[in-house]
């Protein structure tokens, strides 16, 4: 029988505690020394000890198991080639912010696209997700901190997390974020405005007493939080991109104001700075590459890029005779571009 809380809510299920969770599917003890190994390169990135370039890539959202594990599969096997100049991250989204709340929002709200939520059947879907990835492939992946008490599931799999533009103003993921021992980038809000990154990356860093989930806690900062450029859009709805040298040389200037630890910069390729025209991604991820060339500071800010990429390119509406492997939110280029991309940034780098 659903339980009523107030504010007119209703319990539909009664989660498990983290603990729990992670005891029912554990991380073995390979695959714990595995993440050790890749959490410990991707710091020596944003430290500056390692010169590799980080490449984030992966679905707008991982929405069928087989296919993202396919997907990464593939991804490892690139990785192969071009480990020596670059760090592959693969990007495993499984929960999604919906700008009207309105729309698949994630594995971990729906496990099946094509049936009702069901968060409990979601947790437990994100988590065997992630673990059999790293089986697999041996690659540890990102994800979005969409809600900063559910990461409590995922904290001992990732290697990395992102904040996205809608979250990043918000006080308990800002906090939640300064007690991480991973990087955690910080996405410029959907204005645009860089100042309102920057300060989520001055709060992340810094330790903090507050509440989460149902405890008091303190937290000693997180040196690795760190800036990620999307876009933005202005008062009329108008795409601004900020990839541009200019852009670029511009956040350099704040970095040095605010005197963070390990200034860093990671440039999303897809959302308001191609304006969701998924083949831009290309075209803009080269861009970034020769401000690097052309500039040896702003080479050492830029630490990575954030693709969008599926094994098949484009988007599909939820239905049922749907396209295995490609995304059912935002567009993404396909498996071949993918490739060629990947090589091109390695032979760049």
């Amino acid at each position: 029988m659903k339980r009523r809380i107030q504010m007119g809510m209703k319990v539909n299920n009664e989660l498990p505690l983290p603990a729990d969770l992670k005891a029912e599917y554990p991380l073995s003890d390979k695959l714990k020394k595995i993440k050790q190994e890749r959490d410990k390169e991707i710091r020596d990135i944003f430290t500056g000890k390692s010169d590799k370039f980080m490449v984030i890539i992966g679905p707008c959202s991982a929405d069928n198991e087989d296919s993202v594990c396919e997907y990464v599969e593939r991804l490892a096997k690139v990785n192969e080639k071009v480990s020596d100049k670059l760090m592959l991250i693969p990007r495993i989204y499984t929960n999604k912010p919906r700008t009207t709340g309105e729309g698949y929002k994630g594995m971990l709200h729906q496990p099946d696209p094509d049936k009702a939520p069901d968060l409990l059947a979601g947790i437990i879907a994100i988590r065997k997700l992630h673990i059999r990835a790293i089986e697999e492939t041996y690659l540890t992946s990102a994800d979005e901190m969409l809600y900063p008490e559910n990461r409590s599931y995922l904290d001992d799999i990732l290697s990395y997390e992102a904040i996205g533009a809608r979250s990043v103003e918000n006080q308990q993921h800002r906090l939640t974020a300064s007690g991480m021992d991973i990087p955690i980038g910080m996405k410029n809000p959907t204005s645009g405005d860089l100042s309102v990154m920057l300060n989520s990356i001055v709060a992340a860093q810094s330790g903090h007493r507050f509440i989460y989930r149902g405890m008091d806690v303190s937290t000693d900062g997180n040196d690795l939080a760190h800036a990620i450029l999307r876009g933005g859009v202005d008062k009329y709805g108008t795409t601004i991109p900020n990839y541009h040298y200019e852009d670029i040389w511009r956040l350099s200037k704040m970095y040095k104001e605010k005197n963070l630890k390990n200034p860093a910069v990671i440039v999303d390729a897809n959302h308001s700075n191609s304006n969701k025209q998924y083949h831009e991604q290309l075209r803009i991820v080269g861009e970034v590459l020769h401000t690097r060339k052309y500039n040896a500071e702003l080479r050492n800010l830029i630490k990575g890029v954030m693709v969008e990429s599926y094994l098949v390119e484009g988007r599909q509406d939820i239905g049922s005779h749907m396209t295995y492997g490609q995304s059912i939110t935002d567009p993404c280029i396909g498996w071949e571009d993918t490739v060629r991309l990947i090589d091109k940034i390695a032979e760049d780098c």
